[in-house]
């Protein structure tokens, strides 16, 4: 009579793969949901300047086509922007600011802004803007 060999006990992992890449799915779905920045379409450019390569990160300073500021993705009220302004100049002298400005917003606003960050004192600031297309 022949012996009978018994088979090695194998571990099923294809259910576990499939919790996990259920797992992925969802938060690649959820966590862009939840950043929750105002949306602006910012105007194009051409031939854009190389990214520069500083300590901090620059403070982000929104405005929308409705005239809306948003600093740091949190909205502000129009008489209280230029002290939350003042604030953060105080608390980081250093930092630079970004101006995000919708390409729908009005020029005058986006000057009074940068007529504002002057008198501050920040020692910076940008205007965020894409590098190709749109119109």
């Amino acid at each position: 009579m022949a012996k009978r060999r018994r088979s090695a006990p194998n571990m099923n992992v294809t259910p576990l793969v499939d919790v996990v890449l259920v797992l992925l799915i969802i938060f690649m779905v959820v966590i862009p949901a939840m950043t929750q920045e105002s949306e602006i379409q910012l105007p194009a450019i051409s031939n854009a300047d190389e990214d520069p390569k500083s300590k901090t990160d620059p403070f982000t300073l929104s405005l929308d086509a409705q005239g809306t500021m948003f600093f740091e993705k949190s909205a502000l009220a129009p008489d209280t922007f230029r002290d939350v302004l003042v604030q953060a100049n105080r608390a980081q002298p250093n930092r630079r600011l970004m101006l995000r400005a919708d390409k729908g917003a009005q020029y005058a606003d986006v000057r009074r802004v940068f007529q504002m960050v002057q008198q501050i004192g920040f020692p910076g600031i940008s205007l965020r803007v894409n590098q190709r297309g749109g119109s």
